[in-house]
């Protein structure tokens, strides 16, 4: 994701033609699958914005928009646990991104790698994967 070279500088690209093609909700938001490069493991979900797709496609590290805060998230700015952008696909529909990763230690906020930790087992939800890292550690406090 590294930007062209042109005698007076780098010339950064507009992204107009990626920014066409999503089909953004009435919020202006639209659902950002986060997956890890090499493994395909599904990490987490979360939404993007006009802007936090720009900042993703420009400076290669991934930034999402935080519905509860109202405000840019760019992932591990808390944490640590940064996720650098691999490679941004755009769905048939263009109503859903699939951002592909490289992430450092965990994505989830409860500590462990994905944020898809409960499945169905035997009719109920069992969860299968550990706190790899103790959320009071990547943020202070405690999360549910």
């Amino acid at each position: 994701m590294t930007d062209a070279t042109a005698p007076g500088g780098p010339i950064e690209p507009s992204f107009e033609d990626v920014i066409a093609a999503i089909a953004f909700n009435a919020e202006g938001l639209v659902p950002a699958i986060a997956q890890a490069e090499g493994t395909g493991e599904i990490l987490m979900m979360a939404w993007m914005n006009r802007e936090a797709v720009l900042e993703t496609l420009r400076t290669g590290r991934v930034c999402y928009w935080s519905r509860s805060r109202k405000g840019l998230w760019r992932k591990g700015e808390t944490s640590g646990q940064m996720q650098r952008l691999k490679d941004f696909r755009v769905d048939c529909d263009g109503d859903t991104l699939l951002v592909i990763v490289e992430q450092d230690g965990v994505a989830c906020h409860t500590g462990r790698r994905s944020c898809f930790y409960r499945a169905l087992r035997d009719g109920k939800l069992a969860i299968i994967q550990d706190v790899e890292t103790d959320p009071s550690v990547l943020y202070g406090h405690t999360h549910k």
